[in-house]
């Protein structure tokens, strides 16, 4: 174990409120949404279906989302260290490799779980799993690179859970409406890694991170993430108008024409106004998620 990382000998197992910390209950929101998204999109009614839907939602959080964020702290607790020396890792509450065990642990009930929910279901799982190791761990680590871990990020939080859920749904592929929203989500969720990484600019530098801010300066990449952000939902509302969806479709432009006005404020000062716009922003943009879910719903 490095240096950087605090060791409490005393410590032979972890605590039960370090495994919860280790797996971050906040970073669940953004895959269960998209999975009741993908639910609501698909137009099946819940009847008998009820359990795999709120078996699919514990997937999509605690269990794939929870296992990403052990994986991600073990195999960045050297940046950790600096960036945020009282993550649980760094600050010793998880002893000798438990972090890692815990992320192996996490993956095989996923896996197990995703096999009771039909092929869809555990295809995507497989792949979200694949995605999130590749994203953390040596020799990918795609989060090396602000583009390739963005979009892994992007599309493994909005994209693919949206999917899983409507074609688990379903039983049978999403619509071509359901399948670019969702995809344009998940693009659009690019954007909104770009602005988390800025939290962690000091260390990513220290350590060869080249997160988008690190590599494009932080005003550049505040500009691309909110350009991202913004043509994949006017994307949205194009398919929804076209679909004939009007009122959703001005709604989910309300909400974007209200993130375009956040949006000078943050390009301002990206270093110390990104949290904010995250806080603020990203709450009107999953908004729109939900909006675009209930179009979907009924659309021909």
């Amino acid at each position: 174990m490095s240096a950087s990382t605090v060791q409490n000998p005393a410590l032979t197992h972890p605590a039960p409120s370090a495994v919860l910390a280790l797996l971050k209950p906040i970073t669940w929101f953004p895959p269960m949404w998209a999975y009741a998204c993908g639910v609501i999109s698909s137009g099946a009614g819940l009847g008998d279906r009820f359990w795999q839907v709120a078996l699919g939602i514990l997937l999509a959080g605690p269990l794939i989302c929870g296992g990403s964020q052990a994986i991600n702290d073990w195999f960045d607790r050297h940046v950790d260290a600096i960036n945020e020396p009282d993550r649980v890792i760094p600050s010793g509450r998880m002893p000798g490799r438990w972090g890692l065990w815990i992320a192996i642990a996490n993956t095989v009930l996923s896996v197990l779980v995703a096999s009771l929910l039909g092929t869809y279901v555990l295809v995507a799982a497989l792949v979200g799993l694949a995605f999130a190791w590749a994203y953390s761990a040596p020799p990918l680590r795609l989060k090396s690179n602000g583009w390739a871990g963005n979009a892994a990020v992007g599309l493994s939080y909005e994209t693919l859970p949206w999917l899983t859920a409507a074609a688990a749904a379903i039983g049978a592929a999403p619509s071509q409406p359901v399948f670019w929203v969702a995809l344009l989500y998940g693009v659009g969720a690019h954007g909104i890694m770009t602005l988390n990484d800025f939290k962690s600019i000091a260390g990513d530098r220290q350590m060869g991170v080249n997160s988008l801010p690190v590599m494009l300066g932080p005003r550049l990449a505040a500009q691309l993430a909110c350009v991202v952000m913004a043509v994949s939902q006017a994307g949205v509302v194009a398919i929804l108008a076209s679909g004939g969806k009007p009122f959703h479709a001005a709604a989910v432009g309300a909400l974007l024409a209200a993130q375009l006005l956040c949006m000078p404020r943050l390009l301002s000062d990206p270093g110390k106004r990104a949290v904010w716009y995250s806080a603020v922003g990203v709450g009107l943009y999953v908004s729109g998620m939900m909006v675009a879910a209930f179009a979907l719903r009924t659309m021909v």
